[in-house]
Formats: C-alpha cells, structure tokens, sequence
C-alpha cells in the first residue's frame, strides 16, 4: 500500500485545508496517508474543525509557521526528516510556499522516490519588493528541481509559473483544480436566509452584497469600501458585508468610518446600517444563503474558494481578473470581472449594474451553479489526485 506524507503550510480557514482534508478522508484504501501542518497564525481563524467533521486525524508542528524564522525553520524541518524516517512514505506531497520549502528539502534529503507540490496561488507579483520577489522565485525553481511533479490549480495560474516565472518547464506542471463538497449551498436555503438576514436586521426587499475571505493587503478591500462609499451615497437599499478577519481588520474599520459609511461590529446593533463587519463565519452557506451578490477585489489569487462556493449557491459574482479567476468563473451577466484593478470606477460600475440587475430579479445563476459542481466537486478531485500518484509511482519502478 503506498504511503503519502501530506504537508500543509498551517491549519487555517482557506482553500488548502479544505484540498488537503478531502484528499485525506476520501483517496481510496489503496492509499495511506499522514497529514501534518503548521499552525494557524492569531489573527486566522482555525480550520480544525473541517478535520474533525472529516473525520481526519492530523498533527501540527508548531514551528512549521507562515513567516521566516531561521530556529523555527530548522526545527521543522528536523521533525519532518524525524517522520520520514518512522512513516517511510513513497510520496510527499506538500501544498503551498512554507510547506513546499521545507518539505521538498527534507523529502529529497530522506531521498523519498515521489515529490509532489501543490501552488495554491503564489507570490511573484503584488506582495513584496522586486528583490524579495526575485529571491522567492530563486527558491521556487531550485525547489522544483527537486519535484517530480508540480500541480496547478488552474490552466492560467500553470502559464504563469512556467511561462512568464520560469519556475520549471510547462512538462514539470499538472494541473488539478481544487474541489470541495458543495452540496450544503443547496439545501435548506431558505431557512438560512431567512436566519442570517433577521440576525443583521436585512429587509425583504433590501439586497446585501458580501465580501469573503481573510483581511489582508492582498486581497484589496480598500476597493470594496471605495464601491461601498459610492453606492450607499445613493442607494440606501444595499447592505454591505466583510465576512473573515486578519490583520487589517482595525485599519479597514476605521476607513470605512473615516469614509462616512454607518458601521457595525460584531456584538453591536445591527439596524440602519451600512456596512456590517462579521468577523468570521464558519457556516459559510448560510452567510450566501443571505447575500444577493459576492464580490472579491483580489490583487492576486490562486482559486478564491469564496466564488466557487458562491457559484455552487447560486450567487452572482462582481470581481477583479486577476490569477487563476477566470478559469474558475465563466463570464457573462451573471458574474462580472474586471480586468483592469487600478481603474476603481469601473468597478463600481459592474457593482451597481449588478445590484440594478438582482434588484429586478433579472439574474439567472443556474449555470453558476451546474459550473461550479461539474469543476470543483472533491470526487473530480480525488479521482485525478489517485491518477497522478499511480502514474508517479509507476514511472519509478
């Protein structure tokens, strides 16, 4: 029976974790898989609780951490070799930068006949300096030497790692795009909305556009507040939300105030709002139940899960084009994209055009919806992770 040690960067709310438990709880009983991570960061919300449901055991390195630290690294990178060594695994299969670094050196050190490493997005352009860009992906191609095989989560994000970053040649590259099970967005929609849009005092008629995911530099909410500035100024119908937290979390509360927008906290009064800050929400599908439009002003990504699940719930979808995003949503009325970040007004514009549309009940998402389980159901995935290992391991006998 062949073995994976699976490695991921830490346990928090995100698209890796989710990749990782559904690998683990459902590759066949052909496999044997180990499931090691990192922890979360303090100002990330923990994705244990999606192993628990799982069923999926795992253990946590403490040192394995987001940020470089020469002791920490080191010591990690001495209990990966520790489990190496008892777990004797065929393949080592890790899932983003951190991970990546530190296990692909110790897999390769432990000389482990399979080497696979998943990019979930990357940071080459959007997140450091031209110099700290350039040494990360000096370390990245070094690491993919020692890869048998590197996954891509979408056919854009496989171009620009081998085409444009030069990471390793396009023959280096799979791609397999994330999966997840989404048949919760489906059922009992009602009573969620109803639920969620009664917590934060939503009228009938009102219509709540959302924003999902962690509150960092990256992910650009200062353009959210800029489209909620703008259109609260006229339309006292739309309620906005920001749905996660993260280190800007202080700072975007108080540019929204500073914008003239009425915000909410958690734990405040709800009514006559504006803008509603959440915090996180672990039960996503009912906080889409709720909402009538989700949108996302990324700088980068890899594949947001956040509009994959709002497709699978059968929401429209305003966003900015940036990474593997146009691979995950079809364009068309239904889900705007933006191709051009600097240029704000326009998205305000696909905003409001949006929010004239679900305001008159002309939006038809059910292709969103067929879309979204036809690409991202975790069985797809499964089946083409199993696929490539078989592959792997019989090109080395």
């Amino acid at each position: 029976m062949p073995k994976i040690l699976r490695i991921i960067n830490r346990f928090n709310l995100g698209g890796p974790t989710y990749n990782a438990a559904y690998l683990t709880r459902y590759l066949s009983d052909d496999f044997q898989t180990l499931l090691i991570g990192g922890a979360k960061d303090e100002s990330e919300e923990s994705s244990t609780h999606i192993l628990e449901q799982l069923g999926v055991d795992y253990t946590i390195i403490p040192e394995l951490r987001r940020e470089i630290n020469f002791k920490n690294d080191r010591i990690a990178y001495r209990k990966i070799i520790a489990l190496i060594k008892e777990f004797k695994p065929d393949i080592v299969h890790t899932h983003a930068s951190k991970a990546g670094a530190i296990g692909r050196l110790a897999a390769a050190k432990m000389n482990v006949p399979v080497i696979v490493h998943t990019f979930h997005g990357h940071v080459f352009h959007s997140y450091f300096s031209k110099p700290k860009t350039y040494f990360y992906k000096s370390v990245e191609r070094y690491l993919a030497k020692k890869s048998t095989k590197i996954i891509a989560i979408s056919q854009k994000q496989k171009n620009e790692l081998a085409c444009v970053h030069n990471i390793a040649s396009p023959d280096k590259f799979e791609v397999i795009p994330l999966g997840f099970d989404l048949t919760k967005f489906t059922t009992d929609k009602e009573r969620k909305r109803k639920e969620f849009r009664d917590k934060y005092g939503l009228k009938d008629n009102q219509i709540a556009v959302g924003i999902i995911g962690r509150l960092v530099p990256i992910k650009n909410h200062e353009l959210f507040l800029q489209a909620a500035e703008e259109i609260a100024k006229k339309n006292k119908n739309v309620m906005f939300f920001i749905v996660g937290g993260g280190e800007l979390y202080e700072d975007l509360v108080n540019a929204a105030k500073n914008k003239g927008l009425n915000v909410a906290v958690p734990s405040h009064d709800f009514s006559n709002k504006s803008l509603i800050f959440t915090s996180w929400i672990k039960d996503v599908d009912d906080v889409l139940a709720g909402l009538d439009i989700v949108a996302l002003t990324s700088l980068n990504e890899g594949t947001p899960v956040s509009l994959i699940e709002a497709q699978a719930a059968s929401k429209p979808i305003v966003s900015t084009n940036v990474g593997g995003i146009a691979d995950i949503v079809p364009p068309g009325s239904n889900a705007v994209l933006l191709n051009d970040v600097s240029n704000p007004s326009q998205f305000i514009s696909n905003l409001n055009e949006m929010i004239l549309r679900v305001s008159k009940n002309i939006v038809n998402t059910e292709e969103l919806a067929q879309f979204a389980f036809q690409q991202f159901h975790y069985t797809r995935l499964v089946d083409d992770m199993e696929n490539l290992y078989n592959r792997l391991l019989s090109a080395k006998i």
